[in-house]
């Protein structure tokens, strides 16, 4: 007569039973994710996307900038038009040559190496090495251990 919770089933048909609904579960937590990356993943999409078209309107409203910089210039000091926009230039040229020369001088530090990654291997290697010397010295004797009780027992 069957249980109430449905105990006339043998050990294979539960451990068979157990087994699909472990690998369904599995299945639906990798759609899941798969879900949950995809969303995420249109998001930053689209994060990326109005991100470029700011930058875009913020490149256009410097060159204003500049534009407008040069005219001031040509107004408050009566200056021909082509020195106000040559000053600007110059100011450009400048900013850029100190850029250059920052960016140099970074760029001169060589690529970037995980020192402290490359120290951590080492002393894990050093350690692997001491223990392996321990574990040879531990079997020689251990080796040795035999060949001294015989000796004993000869005694």
């Amino acid at each position: 007569m069957p249980g109430p919770n449905g105990a006339d089933k043998s050990l294979g048909d539960i451990v068979s039973e157990v087994s699909e609904k472990g690998s369904l579960l599995v299945r639906e937590e990798i759609e899941l994710a798969k879900a949950e990356i995809l969303s995420k993943a249109k998001t930053m999409g689209r994060g990326a996307g109005i991100g470029v078209a700011a930058g875009t309107f913020l490149i256009f409203a410097f060159v204003m900038f500049l534009h407008t910089a040069a005219w001031f210039l040509v107004e408050v000091f009566h200056l021909k038009i082509w020195v106000g926009f040559g000053i600007v230039t110059l100011v450009l040229v400048i900013l850029g040559i100190i850029a250059g020369l920052l960016a140099a001088k970074w760029l001169k530090a060589g690529p970037p190496t995980p020192d402290m990654a490359i120290e951590q291997a080492k002393i894990t290697r050093d350690t692997l090495e001491a223990q392996t010397v321990q574990r040879d010295q531990l079997e020689r004797s251990l080796e040795r251990a035999p060949e001294t009780v015989q000796e004993t027992d000869k005694r």
